[in-house]
């Protein structure tokens, strides 16, 4: 077969260039990545073998999926590195052992997501750095899902490396990949016109047609160019010439061009055709395994020519099918008795030490029917592909370890675990379709109850908490006799989808309160408690009886979940409800430490579903710290995974971030489209957080009217975490606007809460409240205390706001020497964080107050993005090009290029600079 692609790539000048261009950008020394997406037949392929043929003066890694391919955990992101493997000692060792488990080359604890990801890139990086790269992958719908999100992770940290990255992906398929590759940049190929359909018609066809059959297939094949090429194959000469025969044909037109090149094949003889079908069941595409499995079929080298001279294959190092459709047609037209032939003789031409996860594959494809063997087999594997981070390979071998169990029970069994593993990875359509595998055993009490709490898992995954609090009820009311260990965590599970979904429950029974109220009848918790049955305690408690009530029983459950944390046994499910546990009880230390590890667990674990949630929520412990630039880095790192996965991103930290730092326009629109997609989610627990944001945004601003009206809907609902959040900026704007009432009302709760918690920011805040409704030296001694408790709390960005209202009341009484004191200390901490809203609050009060502070010119160092500015301060403090990458997931060029432009706005030369460039303030310009 010819390396030119042909008239296939007829009239696409413009996507030539396009492509010519980003080969001309990675010489340079750019990155550049690029999505070519279109139907099948429409010259994806021709244009990524046309990358190939003019990158060979570059190093390429080229791979394409295959339909037939199993979800093999990394096996994608093993091809593509495959070639640069030499350069695994390079790599850092935590990135060296992340990669060498994800590939199974080394035995290991499952490997991070995120660290396997950063290791490909580093390693990618590093043989970029001799000779620029060009990965280019054909048909990304039918990669595994690990390597799509790794390699989709990976394009979108690409910044300062010579790297090309080019995916193909056919529409139309039932596949997640388009969206995993969301928002990269672009080509979508449609077909040709009508003068260009012609021309490649006519070159196909140079012989008489009748012009009823050419205008016939110009129609149907609607410019796509191989079906131009392929579907006069499928007419007669009799059809060709004359017309005759034309029937009328509704298959899709994917189909009738792989009936097409099906027709091609049935002209083959025998053993090419079975060394065809070899080659299409194997989706590595490896020649020597080829030849192995062929030879134990008695198919001999010489079956290969008459498909290579049909340039049907090209068989060398590795095996290429002209198009994906071949590979189809091939499969799809052999016998489910050749099939499984030739997967048995796959999975024997391989080294189960090596090769183990592969050769369970064929042997479950080559099965006739139920065999014990193999399913055990199977499920065995499972665990393995699990253990190198393979949550979705995993759930594939148990679906197929499930429909070779020839026991009912046992059937039953590996059904259910195989649906907790779909589930897990992001596919609760399968997991309900295992589910009912499941239910069709016989009847057994105790596998009924489980088999209803995964359904009730899966419609809190699905429908994110509307429905799921009854139906996980229900489960924990049949497991209560059964199970009663099991029942008490899905009595929490089933509060837990309470609290999720808050207020937008569609029946009252189903809130909070009424799981609560339900949970009463849970079975008693054991002689020694677990943290999941402190919890369980606790929120009854809390919603039953009141916070007060509940608060000590809660801070001991979240003692002895930290404990069990230590442990390594605290369960990964439980620690966003212990966090905003930890949150509503104002346990500043606690939060932060729940936080870190959620992430720290959810990186190891390689759960990118739930990460970018996790790093949201990390990043809303940093806003509160005065941690913005690091909450922006988060906030940045959630939406790159949001995007790799396809999940919705988690945008309720963002508007708070927005609103601290006082950019109002920005602010009420990410508020507006925040209430918009919790409202269609059903993520009550969304609402008061973002109405949150609007009232700091307003009290920043001094528009007090329009914050305590954020604070109605804030704390109309006794939302656990943001409620007391909500009370405290009530307080100040209904103090601020002469609502008396309403500020000393919000402020007795929230007194009543820190009394009952005693923690230091309880107290802090409760001090302030306090203080903004008393006089004289009461006022003064409370606004003395909050300061101080906040100080201790290690809240930056509250403690500053406390002294600027303490500054403000300073004012009032004529103090203006103390006043200044505290204001410009307020300022300092606003401007060095940038909350810019506040930080001009305290300037207009240190002008009222006499003092000449004019507008503030630009400082060097807010020249900087967020990202520059994180990267400067973690270099500052030592860290290397290297360290700073990894913390980043970007490659230690890209960081050495951010470094570059750091330098370059700061007007320094080299690191030694940094740490005085960024401790310098803009000095404020007085006007005259």
């Amino acid at each position: 077969m010819s390396d030119d692609p042909g008239p296939v790539l007829l009239g696409r000048a413009r996507e030539l260039g396009l492509l010519d261009g980003l080969l001309a950008e990675v010489r340079q020394g750019h990155s550049s990545v690029l999505v070519v997406r279109g139907e099948a037949g429409v010259g994806k392929t021709a244009l990524l073998n046309h990358v190939v043929t003019q990158a060979a003066d570059l190093q390429v890694s080229h791979l394409a999926g295959a339909e037939s391919e199993a979800e093999l955990a990394f096996a994608g992101l093993h091809q593509v590195c495959a070639p640069h493997l030499g350069g695994l000692d390079r790599l850092p060792a935590p990135q060296r052992a992340a990669l060498t488990t994800a590939f199974g080359l080394e035995p290991g604890s499952p490997p991070d997501r995120f660290l396997v990801g950063l290791a490909a890139l580093t390693l990618l990086a590093d043989a970029a750095a001799k000779n620029p790269l060009v990965c280019v992958v054909d048909d990304v719908q039918w990669l595994d899902s690990a390597s799509v999100q790794t390699l989709s992770i990976v394009a979108r940290r690409l910044r300062a490396d010579p790297i090309a990255m080019v995916f193909a992906v056919r529409e139309g398929e039932e596949t997640s990949a388009l969206t995993v590759l969301g928002r990269l940049p672009e080509l979508v190929l449609t077909g040709l016109d009508d003068r260009d359909s012609r021309t490649l018609l006519a070159s196909a066809m140079p012989g008489p047609m009748d012009e009823r059959v050419r205008e016939r297939i110009l129609a149907e094949a609607r410019g796509n160019p191989l079906a131009l090429l392929e579907l006069p194959h499928a007419a007669s000469p009799a059809e060709l010439g004359g017309g005759y025969g034309l029937v009328g044909d509704a298959r899709a037109l994917s189909g009738r061009i792989e009936r097409s090149f099906a027709d091609q094949l049935a002209a083959l003889p025998a053993a090419t055709r079975l060394l065809l079908l070899i080659a299409a069941a194997d989706p590595v595409g490896e020649a020597t395994l080829l030849w192995r499995a062929a030879e134990t079929l008695g198919v001999g080298v010489d079956a290969a020519s008459p498909a290579e001279n049909a340039e049907l294959v090209t068989i060398g190092r590795r095996v290429r099918f002209r198009h994906p459709l071949v590979r189809s047609a091939v499969y799809g037209s052999a016998s489910v008795a050749d099939r499984r032939r030739v997967h048995a003789a796959l999975a024997g031409a391989m080294d189960p030490r090596i090769d183990g996860e592969h050769r369970a594959w064929h042997r479950g494809q080559a099965a006739a029917g139920p065999d014990e063997t193999i399913a055990a087999e199977l499920e065995a594997t499972a665990e393995r592909a699990r253990a190198r981070g393979g949550v979705a390979a995993a759930s594939a071998f148990l679906a197929d370890a499930t429909e070779l169990t020839p026991d009912p029970a046992v059937r039953a069994r590996r059904a259910l675990a195989a649906a907790q593993a779909k589930l897990a990875a992001g596919a609760p359509d399968a997991a309900l379709a295992l589910v009912a595998v499941a239910q069709s055993a016989p009847p057994e009490p105790v596998r009924q109850a489980r088999i209803d709490l995964v359904r009730s898992q899966i419609a809190f995954a699905m429908h994110r908490g509307r429905d799921a609090p009854a139906l996980l009820l229900a489960a924990a009311e049949h497991l209560r006799d059964l199970d009663p260990p099991l029942a008490r965590e899905t009595y929490l599970e089933a509060l837990m989808a309470a609290v999720f979904a808050g207020r937008l429950v569609w029946a009252e029974d189903s809130g909070p309160a009424g799981m609560a109220r339900a949970a009463r009848s849970a079975p008693p918790a054991p002689r020694r408690p677990r943290a999941v049955d402190l919890l369980l305690d606790g929120l009854v408690l809390r919603f039953t009886e009141g916070y007060a009530a509940a608060a000590p029983a809660l801070m001991e459950a979240v003692r002895q979940f930290l404990r069990d944390s230590d442990a390594g046994v605290a369960g990964l499910r439980w620690y966003g409800l212990v966090g905003r546990i930890a949150l509503d009880l104002w346990d500043q230390q606690s939060w932060d430490d729940l936080a870190a590890r959620q992430v720290q667990i959810l990186r190891e674990q390689g759960v990118l579903t739930l990460l970018p949630v996790a790093l949201a929520y990390r990043a809303g412990v940093c806003v509160h710290a005065g941690r913005f630039d690091e909450a922006a880095a988060l906030l940045e790192e959630s939406d790159a995974i949001s995007q790799a996965t396809g999940a919705p991103p988690p945008l309720y930290i963002e508007p708070v971030l927005a609103a601290y730092r006082g950019e109002e326009e920005r602010t009420l629109q990410l508020v507006r489209t925040s209430l918009h997609s919790a409202t269609v989610r059903g993520e009550g627990r969304v609402i008061p957080i973002v109405q949150y944001a609007a009232a700091v945004l307003h009290n920043s601003l001094g528009q007090y009217r329009e914050a305590l009206a954020a604070t109605d809907w804030a704390v109309e609902h006794d939302d656990i975490g943001m409620y007391g959040y909500g009370l405290l900026e009530r307080v100040e704007a209904a103090a601020r606007c002469g609502e008396t009432g309403i500020a000393t009302e919000a402020m007795e709760e929230l007194v009543a809460r820190a009394d009952a918690t005693g923690t230091e920011m309880a107290l802090g805040v409760a001090a302030r409240s306090r203080a903004l409704l008393a006089k004289g030296d009461e006022a003064d001694g409370l606004y003395r205390s909050a300061v101080e408790h906040l100080r201790r709390s290690k809240v930056g960005v509250l403690q500053a706001r406390a002294q600027l209202l303490y500054g403000e009341w300073l004012r009032s009484e004529r103090r203006r020497d103390d006043a200044v004191v505290q204001l410009r200390q307020a300022r300092a901490v606003f401007r060095r964080v940038r909350a810019d809203g506040f930080a001009e609050r305290a300037r207009r009060e240190l002008v009222a107050a006499g003092e000449a502070v004019g507008v503030p010119t630009v400082a060097l160092a807010d020249r900087l993005t967020g990202q520059e500015t994180y990267i400067a301060q973690l270099a500052a403090e030592g860290q290397t090009n290297q360290e700073i990458a990894a913390q980043l997931f970007l490659s230690p060029r890209t960081v050495e290029w951010h470094l570059g432009k750091i330098f370059a706005k700061l007007e320094i030369t080299s690191r030694r600079g940094l740490r005085a460039a960024l401790a310098g303030s803009g000095d404020d310009r007085v006007p005259g």
